[in-house]
Order: C-alpha cells, then sequence, then structure tokens
C-alpha cells in the first residue's frame, strides 16, 4: 500500500549517510519521491524553490489529470504520519533532505462522484476508496466489500469468462478487504458473473456510488475528547463536522448550523447556531492532543468549507500599519463550484487500469522545464468583496462559519473620515460570507 511504501522510504533516507544528504541538497534542483495511488513510485525532479502547487501540478500533468483540485500532498512527521502539504509554501521547507517523500491522496472526496467530468479522474478516486478500505479508514460489511471487489474485477479484467476463471484463483493479486477470505472471494466471483457488458468506466461510476454511501466516506477524523473527558473523533466532511464515539456518529453539525470555528491552545471550539425553540447561541469545546493538533482540525474546517460551500476563496488580506494576530492561513485553491463551472474540452484520455496491481511501475519526471509554464497556468483571479455562497447548498438564513475568534484572530483597518463621523471605533473582526 502507499503508506507501507511510503514508511519504508522515509526509513531509507534515515539511514542515508550525512556527507550524501550534503550532496543532495545542493544545487537548484531538488527529488520528490512520490507514491502515487496505485502504489507505483514516481520521481520528480523540480526547483528547489517550487511551491507545493507547482509540484502537484507536474504530477497531475503526467497522470494526464485535469479535474486537480481534488488532490493533494501527505507527508509524514515525527508526531503525525498524515500531514497535508501547504500548496502555497516551498516543497524544501518541510523536508531536510531529498529525497522529499510525498504521497499523492485525494483531499475533497466529492459528495456525488458522478458528477467528476472526467473518467481517469474517477478511477483515481476508486484508487482512494480502495486504499482508505484496505488501510481501514473507511469500514465495510462483508456484504459491501463483496460488491466494490466485484466492481473492481469487472473494471480491470472485463466480463466473466468461465473458461479463463473456472475458480477464485483470478482474484489472488486483487486486494479487496483488509482480511480477505476465500468466502469473500467467493462472493465476489459470483457478483462479478451479474456485471456482465459493464465498461470500465460504468463499473468504476457503479463502485463510486456505492462507496459514496458509506458512513466513513470522505471523513477527515481527528482525535479528541468532549467537555466531560470521554475520547471521541471528529470528522470534517463535505457537509460539516461529525462527532463519533466507539465508532458511532452521535452528532452531527452541518455547515449552515456553525456561526463561528475558532482554536485556542489546545481547544477547538464551534458555535451553533440556536434552534427552533432556542433564544441564544451556543458554543462547544472539544479537547485536542496538541496546540499543532487543534490548528490542522481548524484548518481542515477552513478548507472544506471554502471548497465546498463557497463559489470563490477569501480573497488575501491586504496588509496594513496595524499589525496581524492570529492565524494567516486561506485556503486558496479553486473550489468545488469553480471546478464545476469550467467545462473541461478534450479528447477522453486513454488510460491503463491496474487495480489488481500488476501493472506497476516506477517512472521519473523533469520538472525544471515546466516549471515557469505551471506558474502562469495557476494564476487566479480574485474578487474584491467576500465570497459568497454556492447557491445550491446554500439555505437563504445560513452564515458562514469562518468567524474567527476575538481572542484569537483578530483584525485591524484604518478608518476613512466618513467612517469616523459615523462613530465607527477600531478594532473590527472582519467577518466573511
Amino acid at each position: 500500500m502507499p503508506a507501507e511504501t511510503k514508511t519504508a522510504a522515509a526509513g531509507t533516507e534515515a539511514d542515508t549517510p550525512t556527507k550524501s544528504k550534503k550532496a543532495n541538497t545542493s544545487g537548484k534542483a531538488g527529488l520528490a519521491r512520490v507514491t502515487l495511488l496505485d502504489g507505483s513510485l514516481l520521481d520528480v525532479t523540480i526547483d528547489r524553490k517550487a511551491r507545493g502547487r507547482d509540484l502537484i501540478n507536474t504530477i497531475c500533468a503526467g497522470l494526464n489529470i485535469v479535474e486537480k483540485d481534488y488532490f493533494g500532498l501527505i507527508y509524514d512527521t515525527p508526531t503525525d504520519p498524515r500531514v497535508w502539504l501547504d500548496l502555497d509554501k516551498p516543497v524544501s521547507k518541510f523536508f531536510r533532505s531529498d529525497p522529499w517523500v510525498l504521497q499523492f491522496a485525494v483531499k475533497f472526496y466529492p459528495p456525488e462522484p458522478s458528477q467528476l467530468q472526467e473518467d481517469i479522474t474517477r478511477y483515481q478516486l476508486c484508487l482512494q476508496v480502495r486504499n482508505d478500505i484496505l488501510e481501514g479508514r473507511l469500514p465495510c460489511t462483508f456484504v459491501t466489500h463483496a460488491l466494490l471487489g466485484s466492481y473492481l474485477v469487472q473494471s480491470e479484467m472485463g466480463d466473466y469468462d468461465p473458461k479463463e476463471m473456472p475458480d477464485r484463483r483470478y482474484l489472488k493479486d486483487f486486494k479487496i478487504a483488509p482480511n480477505q477470505t476465500p468466502e469473500l472471494e467467493d462472493k465476489v466471483m459470483d457478483l462479478h458473473k451479474t456485471h456482465k457488458g459493464q465498461a470500465p468506466a460504468e463499473a468504476e461510476l457503479h463502485y463510486l456510488e456505492n462507496a459514496k454511501k458509506l458512513a466513513m466516506y470522505g471523513v477527515d477524523l481527528h482525535p479528541a475528547k468532549d467537555s466531560e473527558g470521554v475520547d471521541i473523533m471528529l470528522g470534517v466532511c463535505a457537509s460539516g463536522l461529525l462527532v463519533y464515539r466507539d465508532k458511532l456518529r452521535i452528532n452531527r453539525f452541518a455547515w449552515p448550523k456553525i456561526l463561528k470555528i475558532s482554536y485556542k491552545r489546545h481547544h477547538f471550539y464551534i458555535k451553533i447556531r440556536p434552534g427552533e425553540f432556542e433564544q441564544f447561541e451556543s458554543t462547544i469545546g472539544f479537547k485536542l492532543a496538541s496546540h499543532q493538533a487543534a490548528k490542522k482540525l481548524w484548518k481542515s474546517c477552513v478548507e472544506h468549507h471554502t471548497f465546498f460551500r463557497l463559489m470563490t476563496p477569501e480573497p488575501p488580506t491586504k496588509s496594513s500599519l496595524f499589525p496581524r494576530f492570529g492565524s494567516k492561513y486561506r485556503y486558496s485553491g479553486r473550489t468545488l463550484y469553480e471546478s464545476k463551472r469550467n467545462p473541461i474540452d478534450r479528447t477522453a484520455p486513454k488510460f491503463d487500469r491496474s487495480l489488481s496491481g500488476r501493472r506497476l511501475t516506477s517512472r521519473s519526471m523533469d520538472a525544471l522545464a515546466m516549471a515557469e509554464k505551471e506558474k502562469d497556468a495557476q494564476k487566479r483571479h480574485t474578487m474584491g468583496h467576500p465570497p459568497e455562497h454556492i447557491p445550491d447548498f446554500d439555505s437563504p438564513r445560513s452564515r458562514s462559519p469562518l468567524k474567527k475568534d476575538k481572542k484569537e484572530k483578530v483584525y485591524f483597518c484604518v478608518l476613512t473620515p466618513k467612517e469616523l463621523k459615523l462613530g465607527v471605533k477600531l478594532p473590527l473582526e472582519i467577518s466573511f460570507c
């Protein structure tokens, strides 16, 4: 699996002599060793000053992926095995030596996979879901394991042939479940027989249509404790914030119900809109393991809310004479709305499917010559006003949960003479949406 390959690569680097590290870090070129979703390795030679966005654009170009807004890069640290690379900062900032060991992954899971414009994007999403199942992040029942596995077999091997597939031995290369049993393979073979006539793209769409119904599909989990000190898991997804206890969901806070999110030290807070028979807003706090864990959860909420709920990302804040407090982080990629409104006009690309892992090959890519082109292609249009919500997902009374806590995230601005006459006072808290 990708995670295992990445860990092994990281361990190899730890044993590399110091002299070779110095030799690797000299010069203007850096080497990024990326584990792709099919388990293969891709070596990318790229400028040391290149940002994460330049790297992921190069990877997507090599994979012929146009819908790249759903993807990100993961690296590990001594305290956290899954950290998302900040795409707006130089990649070299997060690594001490070459190669930069990363993992290509889906960051934003589309709620409706059928709305993805290209089959190659859906195929990559299938690979991600398969990895989530094998690594235990996406629990399934026996029947679901068998059904999803049968669609993967149909996608790569085509229709069931009793002459070439007399028994379940033809499934030996397919990894379908964490604890795969002969009984499961027999069930997969029985269901594979029923998919006759389905093209690979059709089978993958059926796979995703069933996977999206799973409770943990696209949920980014963060361990925490509630107000009583009980261990829970907080999950961030396209629809909002979920609370799990003992693997069962005990609460759900949809984005329109959340008025504000904030963090202070190792605590994370959400302010909830009053209910139909309530008069006051309520604030719920959770305790994380550390300040870094609280900030990671906050960043995940900011990114998911911006991507799935807003039409455009928040414009960068202009510099002022006053000091700025709180986190400067803002999601700056394209949103789901922007990705869907730009139709792709090209012939559907052809690609090899390797769901069984039998066709894996390691590749290398030189991105130095592509750097300037990628920078020009990634220039974004910014708006001079707060971003709006996506009409299809918004309710008339909804507000953004991205207001910052006054103690932690307060922003100051210079008042105009007209505002002074009206009696406006500093400080002002900038509210979005």
